[in-house]
């Protein structure tokens, strides 16, 4: 058994028979995910940086301290030594305008805390590759052959013509490593070009008091970075300034939460951070450096091979040892005769060398039955077949980056995919909007009171984090913020005339409080010019701000109170935009006095009591066209999908209805929706019989993925997870076919999973699930092919070296058909596109046997027939043709090449009759057909 690799550094697996896809690395701790809401806390030692100067550091911080007061959220600490500012004056940073940021500044920064990049193994050589490709336990048994076949062919035959079986077997053995290792080095050295490229992101700076924008390697701890919505956070730092920043959805701000961290994402609003870590001194580096181990699981194809190589190499050994007795027997009794037709052994006048040479040529004959028992090509025949199969998929919007998730996605038969980006379009759109109890259609907003309307564009302009920005009076509107505050800034400025520029000068804001995670809103205090009054405006999900409301707007601007009846009524409009899969936003509105803004008691200026509600509105984020096609193809195929989302469990349960994955009659009560505190609320035993129920996990956070991975796994199913955010990389690790997402990916998790969907779409996903299968197919395929020769080879060879002492088929002759035909063989075999039976099978699973039954008949059938031809020109060949022995072991081999080539017809089909059905479109597979026949 071979240790386990790290993956994404050798970008694709060494691809054997027994070990078909391992290869040889360190064996290594697993992660172990901390329930953080905002970065995977990996327990490890605290890295060295080498700082590459001697010189002392002439900042009045030095990294340990840095480290302490991010890496360790240590709030405490951070006040004791004087706040942010502080911080940045030990940095000698100017917080307002940045660093110098010329050359020398740069380099004494990098000079005394390190620079933002990652320590890498060193690039794997050639020579790293070829001494993997040794540790395969095939190529070890074909080495000691050779080495057998090669002395004792000597010692029989002399050096002139004893070499050639032990050295052809030789060469075999080097082509095979040679091509595998080669191309395996080419992947790697492409995907250490495609990480360099895709690594360098652009980050804006303050430098010199005015933005800039560079490389994320040319961070220096000091500097200020600008974040906004969809930024990767580059390096460890503190929070200086801004609105509503989360990252990785939690809320960074001064007073609570002020740290940040390398690799995870800025969810929603905007900011400014001070660097203090950059490097090997961040959480991303570490995490980075970490991740770089895969888990020590095989895939489910690799368990099958080598169960399969085992029996094989079982099978070949007990064959090999009956024909060395038998022959020994044949031989000790006297039943052998030389070419003169003389008894080779006569008891006590056969001479000692006489003996030994015969008795090296018997053990060179069972050797010979080890080599034909052995299917030499079946290691550089399944690293072709995946090779090919992966360009393919390129082209489908998938990129692999480890050639065993190719077959692994085939026998996949739980897909937990994300909601946002993936079943749907991240586009935010407002499709409802209700004033009072009165649904507003979208050319009906001028029946709406004028009064109300100039207070919903207060609350939209001024309460938010995006802008709106128009270039010249005739072009179009340009919206910024998250999904949600540009779908609400476009609504109000196309369906109710909102002008934000002219909102912004007619009013002045004198406090925000951003929007929180537990409250689930944002407030704003402003004073208007107009009339010198002052008004509260609060925006957030609706059933929050409902609590905090006592009455409300009609149509007409009348305000009614909000009686219990009246409060259940909204009730019920909320909780029916999320069954219609809308995320429901409510504004509401007080008009405070100067005196009561002064005498706050809680040193707060904006209230949130007695509110006002001024309207209810529905965002609808539009699943994605075909998703639901391709949700219910994989359904057909026998794949089951699960939803995880952190939505609310009535809007999950929308999106999951209009995308196929609820059936009617799933819900709650029948064990189908789960929010993810009652999934880790259950008893491992309860979660174990449940898991396989639950469709839809609503509320969960990144843990809760995990533990679901690991459940589905321990009731035997093959799962594919789907994931972005930094804190899915455990999941995407644990799973056995990780798909990342090109697009909304940040690096962490690219760098965990075995694909890439370039576009973030699951009907790429679906795609690569059939893709999958076709690969598993044309493997199967192609061992239908193999064992077929392997079979038929071994008995012949066997019969006729029990009955005659000599063998048909050389070592030689059979690794000719084995490395030339069947590595065309498979070429031919592997161009086989997926079909859309494929699709109607169920999944394979884990359980299932690599060779099935059908598979079984065409093997015996072929092989029997095969058998039948070649035995009888064996045994009467020279009778029949009137060809001496020379001619008639020519016409053996001749005629058992020609099988193969017809063979290569019957495997095209495992189940079909029709063998040729569709192989005029395959012009690839009839290229190599006349190839092969050529070169014979």
């Amino acid at each position: 058994m071979s240790k386990f690799a790290k993956p994404w550094h050798l970008a694709f697996v060494t691809i054997y028979c027994s070990r078909a896809f391992t290869t040889s690395a360190k064996k290594t701790k697993k992660l172990s995910p901390r329930k953080s809401p905002s970065y995977a806390s990996i327990s490890i030692l605290d890295l060295v940086q080498s700082t590459g100067s001697d010189q002392p550091s002439s900042f009045n911080i030095d990294q340990s301290q840095l480290t302490k007061l991010v890496k360790d959220k240590d709030l405490c600490h951070l006040q004791e030594f004087g706040g942010v500012q502080k911080v940045g004056s030990a940095l000698e940073t100017d917080v307002s305008a940045g660093i110098s940021g010329d050359p020398h500044d740069v380099s004494r920064r990098q000079n005394a805390f390190g620079v933002n990049a990652y320590k890498k193994p060193p690039a794997k050589s050639f020579f790293h590759f070829v001494v993997e490709a040794f540790k395969d336990l095939t190529i070890m048994i074909l080495l000691v052959c050779a080495g057998l076949s090669l002395g004792f062919g000597i010692k029989e035959n002399g050096v002139n013509e004893g070499w050639y079986d032990g050295g052809s077997i030789f060469v075999a053995v080097f082509l095979v490593i040679a091509v595998s290792a080669g191309s395996n080095y080419r992947q790697n050295q492409q995907f250490e070009k495609l990480s360099r490229v895709s690594g360098n992101i652009l980050i804006d700076v303050i430098r010199k008091g005015r933005p800039q924008r560079v490389s994320i390697f040319e961070i220096v701890v000091g500097d200020v970075v600008c974040l906004k919505i969809g930024d990767q956070v580059p390096a460890d730092g503190l929070f200086l300034d801004g609105q509503s920043l989360q990252s990785d959805h939690v809320e960074v701000n001064r007073k609570e939460n002020p740290f940040l961290f390398s690799g995870t994402k800025v969810a929603d609003g905007y900011g400014q951070m001070l660097v203090t870590s950059v490097g090997m001194n961040t959480t991303w580096g570490e995490m980075m450096s970490l991740i770089s181990c895969d888990n020590s699981e095989q895939t489910p194809l690799q368990a099958r091979l080598n169960k399969l190589t085992s029996s094989i190499g079982k099978v070949g050994l007990a064959v090999a040892f009956l024909v060395l007795v038998v022959l020994l027997i044949r031989y000790f009794t006297g039943n052998t005769q030389d070419e003169y037709g003389n008894r080779e052994f006569i008891a006590g006048q056969t001479t000692g060398d006489d003996i030994i040479n015969s008795v090296v040529s018997i053990i060179a004959a069972a050797v010979t039955i080890v080599v034909v028992a052995i299917p030499e090509g079946l290691p550089l025949a399944v690293t072709l077949t995946l090779a090919y199969s992966m360009k393919r998929m390129m082209a489908d919007q998938a990129m692999v980056r480890k050639l065993s998730a190719c077959e692994t996605m085939g026998s996949a038969t739980t897909i937990c995919t994300d909601k946002t980006g993936t079943l749907t379009m991240n586009q935010m759109k407002v499709t409802k909007f209700w004033v009072g109890q009165d649904s507003v259609t979208e050319n009906t907003c001028s029946s709406v009171s004028r009064f109300v309307l100039d207070l919903i564009h207060d609350g939209v302009a001024l309460n938010t984090t995006g802008s709106v920005y128009r270039s010249s009076l005739g072009s179009e509107y340009e919206f910024s913020g998250s999904p949600t505050e540009k779908a609400i800034l476009s609504w109000a400025v196309s369906q109710l005339s909102m002008d934000m520029e002219e909102k912004k000068k007619s009013c002045e804001v004198i406090q925000v409080e951003a929007f929180n995670s537990q409250k689930k809103r944002s407030g704003v205090l402003i004073r208007k010019s107009l009339d010198n009054t002052f008004h509260v405006h609060w925006k957030g999900a609706a059933e929050m701000v409902l609590a905090k409301c006592s009455s409300f707007y009609d149509g007409s601007g009348i305000v009614k109170d909000l009686d219990e009846d009246e409060r259940a009524r909204f009730e019920e409009i909320i909780q029916g935009m999320a069954a219609s899969s809308l995320r429901c936003i409510a504004l509401a509105h007080k008009q405070v006095s100067e005196e009561a803004i002064l005498t706050r008691e809680d040193g707060k200026k904006i209230e949130e009591d007695g509110l006002t509600l001024l309207g209810l509105v529905g965002i609808k984020d539009p699943c994605r066209p075909n998703v639901k096609s391709a949700i219910q193809a994989c359904q057909d195929a026998g794949v089951n999908i699960k939803m995880i989302t952190g939505d609310n469990i009535f809007t999950a349960k929308a999106i999951a209805a209009e995308c196929g994955i609820l059936r009617p009659g799933d819900d709650a009560f029948s064990g189908a929706i789960v929010e993810g505190a009652e999934f880790q609320s259950y008893t491992p035993e309860e979660r174990l019989r449940r898991v396989e129920k639950i469709r839809v996990m609503a509320r969960s956070s990144p843990f809760d993925k995990l533990l679901m991975v690991q459940c589905l796994k321990q009731k035997g199913h093959v799962v594919a997870v789907t994931g972005d955010g930094t804190n899915d990389a455990p999941a995407l690790k644990e799973a056995d076919i990780g798909l990342s997402m090109g697009i909304q990916g940040t690096e962490v998790a690219k760098e965990s999973s075995d694909i890439v969907i370039l576009d973030d779409n699951f009907t790429s996903v679906a795609t690569v699930l059939r893709w999958g299968r076709c690969v598993y197919n044309n493997i199967q395929k192609f061992i239908q092919f193999q064992l077929t020769v392997n079979v038929a080879a071994l008995v012949i060879n066997f019969v006729a070296a029990v009955s005659s002492g000599d063998v048909p088929l050389t070592a030689v002759q059979l690794l000719w058909v084995n490395l030339i035909m069947d590595t065309l063989g498979a070429l031919a075999l592997a161009t086989e596109r997926p079909t859309r039976e494929l699709m109607e099978k169920p999944p394979v699973g884990r359980t299932e046997p690599l060779i099935t039954n059908v598979m079984w008949r065409n093997i015996v059938a072929q092989a029997t027939y095969q058998m039948a031809i070649l035995l009888t020109l064996q045994f009467k060949g020279e009778l029949i043709f009137g060809v001496d022995e020379a001619v008639k072991r020519t016409l053996i081999f001749n005629a058992f090449v020609l099988c193969q080539v017809f063979n290569e017809f019957n495997a095209r089909k495992l189940e079909k009759r029709n063998v040729f059905e569709g192989i005029h479109k395959n012009k690839l597979f009839l290229g190599i057909i006349f190839v092969t026949v050529v070169l014979q």
